[in-house]
């Protein structure tokens, strides 16, 4: 947000905002499925999903994906678009940790799950950096 009382959130007529938002959906349904479905969550990350007391931890990845994705949804309305830039470039820590613990824990193994982590943490970072170039108005000027 700005407090020279300009606008702030991403313009519906940008193509930066429904990336932003795009990912926000696919965060939140991601999540719900962590939440609801936890072994079929778990399949999808790529680790087993533990027996017993152990399963909320699954949960536990549902609700931080949720929270992302509101996040994101919610800055896409409320700032601008070098805030969302910064939190989805730090978020990449995310996938890279996930890409570390399933090798960690299957090595090789299931080198598509590996992508998919790879994948998530190179779309945050591409949508990053296109979120924090400047873009330029009508008039020619940075905005």
């Amino acid at each position: 947000m700005t407090d020279r009382g300009g606008p702030s959130g991403l313009s519906w007529s940008e193509p930066r905002a429904w990336l932003v938002l795009a990912l926000s959906g696919v965060f939140i349904a991601l999540g719900l499925v962590f939440v609801f479905a936890p072994r079929a969550g778990a399949a999808l990350f790529g680790i087993a999903a533990p027996e017993g007391p152990g399963l909320s931890y699954v949960s536990a990845i549902g609700l931080r994906d949720l929270a992302f994705g509101s996040y994101l949804a919610a800055l896409s309305r409320l700032s601008t678009r070098r805030t969302l830039g910064v939190v989805l470039g730090l978020t990449v820590l995310i996938p890279a940790g996930d890409v570390v613990l399933v090798f960690l824990e299957r090595g090789v193994e299931s080198p598509k799950h590996l992508l998919l982590h790879a994948v998530s943490g190179l779309v945050m970072a591409l949508g990053s950096m296109w979120l924090l170039q400047p873009s330029h108005d009508n008039k020619g000027g940075p905005s």
